[in-house]
């Protein structure tokens, strides 16, 4: 009766907090221009850049797209850049439907334009006249007197024109152009109002099918399938009215981009669409409600959780086809997406999609293993083998909608076979580290094997793959990935407390400056400092190889304090907490490393600091401290928010913070909701109530998410 009486009271403490405040919207938190702006300031970015440099931080863009969409329908400004679109510029080229914000893709470029207008196309613009939110962006360009609006589903990108002259409507394809190189493209007039083609860059063919509002009259071809080439579409003028153009892509074939145009978008409206993009992105956004009186917190959480679920993109068209690794059509009973970036976003990214949609999670898994079935290996990213701890994780946390046993005896093929992925693995087995050539002066260009970054991380997606084993009952290469998940400490020189390049021979490699950013040398995109707390399977172990806790924390003192030298300068190695590096990914983790001293309170002073200062800063608030890197930064801030931070995403656990705001909703799939609660609003983490019975430790279980629950804070 007691213990009836207690859960009731508990239920009631829940539905009183969770209805005490007035539900808002969060897509009007969302502002997608956060990102898009330059990095400038010295003192934010640890050194003066180089002239003509932008520094790689943010790589936003804004624009229309649904969550994990296949259009991206996106403003250009300059091609070769990271998104495509930088704040300060003052010119747009284009608009294109693909995008990531790294590099690549922005493909398919369209431009309205004058019966007047003449190559290079483009047109000024100013910020005063253009609007972006979710599902949704807006111009007007200056150079041809146009008004555009865009929107999307999750295939097909909707454009609307209002000329200020209604005669000599055109519409350019600028087909030459993408972020990549093109190799070959295509457009011709297939009807009254449509046009067909595609566009072709490295191994992406990308189809489309347009049907416009008014008819065309005429098609212009320049340089035609060539590189720079493009199309110029003329429209006929009988019809003064809005110029409404729908375009369906694929990557399959041109008849699919047609029926993915005809299933999503045909007999709708621009604002049926877009209504509809803004209730997608409602619903998922609203899965975390947030209580806070501080708007900046709000709109920079929002905007992040919706830069979390813009990447990976979708490949699957409505009838299910996709092209595979191989580039053969296929059908499966799972939808395609593109590879999920896995060296940024396993840390935290990967653990939200798992947590908030589920579905796409187990689909992307089973992108993954439709890849591995084709070339034997699951895929990596850059660096690393975290499909693994992506894998693993998914599944620990309740993800049963793909094939577990296929995609482990495929992870297994990664970490044995010397032929897979994992670059020097079979020095990694023998020795137990990745060594490095000894250079003489090496800097920041020096291309090595990045053994110390190799070694660290494959002795973490070791670990994760032993989970996977033991959970599958393969107790053999449980205990042999277990022992290999601690060749971490193979690299880390006691002597000096710091982990340390090796020669081939086992020595240590000399001279070593700590301070120094090897870029591609010893470690990867990092110097010692920031790779030398990275052990989230083992922390006390590595606290242990520190010397206990006092030196452990005596060394974290002085990470967080001794300042960055700024004659030292690195690509995407920037704004600094003395040696930590939050603009890039390599030591994400150590801000919470206090935690494994007992020393809560220390961790949340440097992530307080992190969120407040390195995020939505600049004369405007639209700049980040690092490249969002397909939403890796975002993801960071938003668990770092609302106070859980998968510090080893293969465990179904989370370490528990002080989130940004005095309470926290997390409304699952299963209808449970997980109520977070610091109703003291202090800053320094005391102790740790869940279900109203006080914690041991820190971490809580992802089962909270399973069946719901209370956690209450108690803070000063």
């Amino acid at each position: 009766m007691k213990l009836l009486l207690k859960f009731s009271c508990l239920i009631l403490l829940v539905f009183t907090s969770r209805f005490s405040y007035t539900q808002e919207k969060p897509t009007e938190y969302v502002n997608p221009f956060i990102g898009t702006a330059p990095l400038t300031d010295p003192d934010v970015i640890g050194y003066t850049p180089p002239k003509d440099w932008r520094v790689w931080a943010g790589l936003t863009f804004p624009g229309s797209a649904l969550p994990n969409a296949m259009v991206q329908l996106s403003p250009i400004t300059k091609w070769g850049s990271g998104a495509g679109y930088e704040y300060e510029d003052t010119e747009i080229l284009g608009f294109a439907h693909t995008n990531k914000g790294h590099w690549n893709l922005c493909n398919l470029p369209v431009l309205p334009v004058t019966s007047v207008a003449e190559a290079p196309f483009k047109s000024a613009f100013s910020h005063k006249n253009e609007n972006a939110s979710p599902g949704y962006y807006e111009v007007y360009l200056d150079d041809y007197k146009v008004r555009v609006k865009l929107t999307s589903t999750l295939r097909t990108g909707i454009h609307e024109y209002i000329f200020d002259n209604p005669t000599g409507r055109r519409v350019l394809f600028g087909l030459g152009k993408a972020n990549n190189e093109v190799s070959d493209w295509e457009i011709k007039i297939v009807g009254a109002k449509a046009v067909e083609g595609f566009q072709r860059v490295g191994r992406d063919k990308v189809h489309f099918y347009a049907v416009l509002s008014h008819e065309i009259t005429d098609l212009q071809e320049v340089a035609k399938r060539e590189k720079d080439g493009y199309a110029i579409l003329s429209l006929s003028d009988l019809d003064a009215g809005v110029v409404n153009m729908k375009i369906g892509i694929s990557y399959v074939s041109i008849a699919n981009a047609r029926e993915n145009l005809e299933k999503e978008s045909v007999d709708t409206s621009f604002d049926e669409v877009q209504n509809a993009a803004v209730k997608e992105w409602e619903k998922l956004l609203s899965k975390i409600s947030v209580k806070s009186e501080n708007h900046r917190n709000k709109e920079m959480f929002y905007t992040s959780l919706y830069r979390t679920f813009l990447w990976p993109a979708l490949r699957s068209d409505v009838n299910g086809e996709f092209s595979d690794e191989a580039g053969n059509t296929q059908r499966q009973d799972f939808r395609y997406y593109t590879i999920p970036s896995l060296w940024d976003t396993y840390r935290n990214k990967l653990v939200l999609l798992s947590i908030l949609a589920p579905e796409v999670t187990g689909d992307v898994i089973s992108s993954l293993i439709s890849r591995a079935e084709i070339t034997g290996f699951v895929p990596t990213f850059f660096h690393g083998d975290h499909g693994a701890p992506f894998i693993t994780g998914s599944y620990k946390r309740g993800i049963s909608n793909f094939n577990v046993r296929k995609a482990y005896a495929y992870l297994l093929n990664n970490a044995y076979n010397i032929e897979g992925p994992r670059a020097f693995l079979d020095e990694y087995m023998d020795k137990g580290y990745i060594s490095d050539p000894d250079v003489k002066n090496p800097n920041v260009e020096t291309k090595a094997r990045a053994g110390v970054s190799k070694t660290l991380e494959y002795a973490y997606d070791d670990y994760s793959l032993a989970i996977l084993a033991d959970t599958l009952d393969d107790d053999k290469h449980y205990q042999d990935l277990m022992k290999r998940s601690q060749n971490y400490k193979n690299v880390f020189d006691p002597s000096i407390n710091f982990m340390r390049g090796k020669l081939a021979n086992g020595d240590w490699i000399t001279p070593f400056d700590t301070e120094y950013p090897y870029y591609e040398y010893m470690f990867r995109e990092a110097n010692a400092w920031q790779v030398s707390f990275y052990a989230p399977h083992d922390m006390a172990g590595l606290v242990d190889l520190y010397g206990g806790p006092e030196k452990f924390e005596a060394k974290l003192d002085e990470f967080f304090t001794k300042p960055w030298d700024p004659n030292h300068i690195a690509r995407n190695v920037s704004t600094f907490i003395g040696q930590y590096c939050q603009g890039n990914q390599p030591d994400h983790e150590a801000p919470f490393a206090y935690y494994y001293v007992g020393k809560p309170e220390k961790s949340q002073a440097i992530l307080d600091r992190i969120m407040t200062e390195l995020y939505g800063i600049g004369p405007d608030g639209l700049e980040l401290s690092g490249m969002d890197d397909a939403g890796e930064m975002s993801s960071w801030f938003v668990c770092a928010a609302v106070g859980l931070y998968p510090m080893s995403p293969a465990d179904a656990d989370y370490l528990v913070t002080v989130p940004l705001f005095d309470e926290v909703t997390w409304k699952v799939d299963n209808g449970n909701d997980l109520v977070i609660l610091n109703p003291a609003g202090g800053r320094n983490l005391k102790s740790i109530k869940v279900n109203g019975k006080t914690l041991e430790g820190y971490y809580v279980g992802h089962e909270l998410f399973r069946r719901g629950g209370l956690i209450e804070l108690e803070t000063d």
